[in-house]
């Protein structure tokens, strides 16, 4: 039995059995955390990991416990990717081929929505006293405008993961797999490619060629789009962060990893490019 890197609400183990027979490699994922205040719902995560391998870009469920808080997934072979591996365009095509797949495949139970969940995140800070920085609360207006751009044009919900950061991605070197689906539901398939631009720190021309690899011949709106979905994600969730400063054990600066997506929101909405991106995400051009 080995630990394996990465989880802020999960521990993760890889098990291999030596009994007769086919041996197993399974990877038992264990919420340690209560979760509740970031609202992850185990029973969504069960039924989404097994749409997402239906939809063959994740592992195999093989057991859930919900009484233990474990889900037992087939262990799958890859490189955890890190957000320099983007620079290579044969990672970054197998990655985008990997989120196409996964939009495709079947409807997840439950729906995403990042306006929401920031609501619900602003009252459970709120509520229990924790902080904010300085200057978060100044851009309620413009949310809201962004808010109402994104309504002003709706498209069709898809399956998302909504988290997928570089280390979601494991690269087989063939192809792309996408794990950790805690945060899953129906969404806007821009929400995913936002989340993994801002993620992964993509430069300007980086965020092109993402929408390039997805979309193969992306319109101004798509492009709009995809970065004002960025945003979303930074000041979604710098919340968590700042819940998980408050109320987490674990030995990790949840407070730099909050700030660090706030400010490049904050920055994205005190610059001057929103209201074109808006315009565009509306107008279609």
């Amino acid at each position: 039995m080995d630990d394996l890197p990465g989880g802020l609400t999960n521990v993760n183990l890889r098990v291999r059995t030596t009994d007769e027979g086919d041996p197993l490699d399974l990877v038992v994922r264990w919420g340690h955390a209560d979760v509740r205040l970031l609202g992850i719902d185990r029973d969504a995560e069960h039924v989404n990991t097994d749409a997402a391998y239906r939809a063959g870009v994740g592992a195999e469920v093989v057991e859930y416990r919900p009484d233990l808080s474990m889900l037992v997934i087939g262990f799958l072979a890859g490189r955890a990717l890190v957000d320099g591996d983007f620079a290579d365009a044969g990672v970054m095509r197998r990655a985008a081929d990997a989120v196409r797949r996964l939009h495709a495949g079947p409807r997840f139970t439950g729906d995403f929505d990042m306006f929401a969940r920031q609501a619900g995140y602003v009252e459970v800070v709120h509520a229990h006293g924790m902080s904010l920085p300085t200057g978060y609360a100044d851009h309620a207006a413009a949310w809201e405008d962004v808010r109402r751009a994104l309504a002003a044009a709706p498209r069709p919900t898809v399956p998302c993961n909504n988290d997928l950061l570089a280390a979601n991605y494991l690269d087989r070197g063939d192809r792309v797999w996408l794990i950790d689906y805690e945060y899953s539901g129906n969404n806007d398939a821009c929400f995913e490619l936002g989340n993994t631009s801002t993620e992964c720190g993509f430069t300007d021309d980086q965020v092109d060629a993402w929408c390039e690899a997805y979309f193969g011949d992306p319109t101004p709106a798509d492009r709009a789009r995809v970065r004002v979905q960025a945003l979303c994600s930074q000041y979604g969730w710098a919340l968590w962060g700042f819940i998980q400063e408050a109320t987490s054990t674990l030995d990790f600066d949840f407070h730099s990893w909050g700030m660090e997506r706030y400010e490049k929101a904050d920055a994205t909405f005190r610059g001057g490019d929103l209201p074109r991106l808006l315009d565009q995400v509306v107008s279609g051009g």
